[in-house]
């Protein structure tokens, strides 16, 4: 485990440091944010709320690292050798990894053990496709030219990561972006800071160089607002909020910075009268019950065909309310918490609001009591019905454990519904029509499409929205095109210049 600060200010609790040149650092300026466990409401540890000079200081170290280290001149070879070993770090210690998320979060063990575990396999990918060839030649209209292209790393980029799956959503950054030879500066969020801290020290503890990975733990403001406007980094890498990514955006267009966002979701998961229910309804408990709703795939809105619609609600309700809830380090419960107590008002206050536009509460709807844990954020599993495509609920991303239902008619009108949201990251269909079911994901405007299934992702595909739910692609070698820049380089195999005048010549 991390060595603490020697500052330590209450007993059981842990102070951590930023995570610059490799080892941890009291900031310079500003004071230290708690780190609170979601299920016990007991405050474990605190990171620095670092300052517009902590940023500074930590891009100075990535900026170094780049442009006068030895990262980004390593052989293709020897950054991929370095992602193994990080993978294998990572596989040793998925335990401990997946113990601090839980701690920070919520989520269940099981989950955050199984990610964990997952993680060496990103790397293992990435540092194939790092030795893959990624230039091209081009024939050319002119005679006597050579003309090849190559793909070179943009230089420090901001990894900016949300609270629900912290590290999953690391790796699929930080992977790419030191496959590429970038170095990297993380911002964790400040409700989930503490396993990125821990992160880095594993890299750092298999031999990645000083500065080309950093962590800075605080607030959006100033720690995020420092980073993501500081003129030394040359790309941000976000998943959030749309609000924010939105934010992020117009900040990096003043100095034209690189930007890919994995931003909001409201995705809806269509089920046709001649879906297998049975599978169908566990797709749909999986889709928005999984992670207690916190991901940004959610299906939230649930959209049932009106010949099965009784049948499904009938099936989905019974299905909710026998989920477990329950303490989050137990293998048996099957939903934790929502992670801190902003998001439970918010999941608390969207049940008030779907109840005053007059959706119909089936399931849910309350907190959950669980023995043991008086203080942890427990939201019951929540189901409503008769809900109409114009309501805030189902309009809103909640991010919790909310699932809209919502009935159609037909074909047509299932595309509609599904097509009219501000976001397009995800959708699920649901039919035993396999022509329906290419027929249906082609006119579904969203980045992911899954069919008879819902909520997978892999490293070897691409994952990312259309519309409101951001600009990009994350995994597969989409994301490695994403922290690299393409250069055109000409050559002239015949006599030199004839024609001062006539380029073409």
């Amino acid at each position: 485990m991390s060595q603490s600060l020697p500052d330590t200010p209450v007993e059981g609790v842990t102070r951590y440091g930023l995570f610059i040149d490799n080892q941890q650092s009291a900031p310079i300026e500003g004071d230290y944010l708690d780190v609170v466990n979601p299920a016990t409401g007991r405050v474990w540890a605190q990171v620095p709320n670092a300052s517009a000079k902590d940023v500074d200081a930590a891009v100075e170290s990535a900026r170094r690292a780049f442009e006068e280290g030895d990262w980004p001149a390593h052989r293709a070879a020897d950054r991929a050798k370095f992602l193994i070993r990080f993978g294998e770090a990572i596989a040793d210690n998925a335990d401990e990894i997946a113990q601090l998320q839980v701690n920070e979060n919520g989520k269940l063990i099981r989950e955050m053990v199984g990610q964990a575990k997952l993680m060496p396999e990103y790397f293992n990918y990435y540092a194939g496709l790092a030795q893959m060839p990624t230039g091209s030649t081009n024939p050319l209209h002119v005679q006597q030219m050579l003309n090849y292209t190559v793909r070179e790393p943009l230089g420090v980029v901001a990894a900016i990561t949300p609270w629900n799956s912290p590290l999953l959503l690391l790796v699929w950054k930080l992977g790419p972006a030191l496959a590429a030879g970038n170095t990297v500066i993380a911002k964790p969020s400040e409700v989930t800071p503490v396993s990125a801290i821990r992160f880095a020290q594993l890299a750092a503890e298999v031999g990645l160089p000083p500065g080309v990975f950093n962590v800075v733990t605080g607030l959006g403001s100033p720690s995020g607002t420092a980073l993501t406007g500081h003129p030394g980094v040359d790309k941000i890498a976000f998943t959030g909020s749309t609000a924010t990514g939105q934010a992020i955006a117009a900040q990096a267009g003043r100095t034209l910075k690189r930007v890919s966002l994995e931003l909001g979701g409201k995705s809806p998961n269509i089920v046709f009268d001649d879906a297998d229910l049975t599978s169908a309804v566990n797709g749909l408990v999986a889709g928005i019950f999984g992670a207690s709703g916190q991901t940004c795939m959610a299906g939230s809105r649930i959209l049932v065909q009106d010949t099965v619609y009784d049948q499904v609600v009938e099936e989905l309700t019974r299905r909710a309310e026998a989920i477990e809830v329950g303490d989050p380090q137990n293998p048996a419960s099957e939903m934790g918490t929502v992670a801190c107590r902003p998001q439970y008002e918010k999941v608390l206050s969207y049940i008030e609001v779907a109840k005053a536009d007059g959706a119909r509460l089936v399931a849910g709807g309350t907190t959950a009591q669980v023995d043991g844990f008086p203080d942890g954020l427990f939201v019951r599993p929540t189901v409503f019905a008769d809900v109409t495509n114009d309501m805030r609920i189902a309009q809103e991303e909640v991010f919790g454990p909310i699932a809209s239902l919502i009935r159609f008619s037909d074909e047509d009108e299932a595309v509609r519904i599904a097509n009219d949201t501000q976001f397009g990251l995800a959708a699920g269909v649901w039919t035993g029509n396999v022509q329906r079911a290419h027929r249906v994901a082609s006119r579904l405007r969203a980045g992911t499409v899954w069919i008879n299934n819902y909520r997978k992702t892999s490293y070897a595909t691409p994952f990312g929205g259309y519309k409101q739910s951001g600009l990009g692609r994350e995994n597969g070698a989409d994301a490695l095109r994403e922290y690299t820049e393409e250069k055109s380089v000409w050559v002239d195999t015949g006599q030199g210049v004839k024609d001062p005048f006539n380029p073409r010549a």
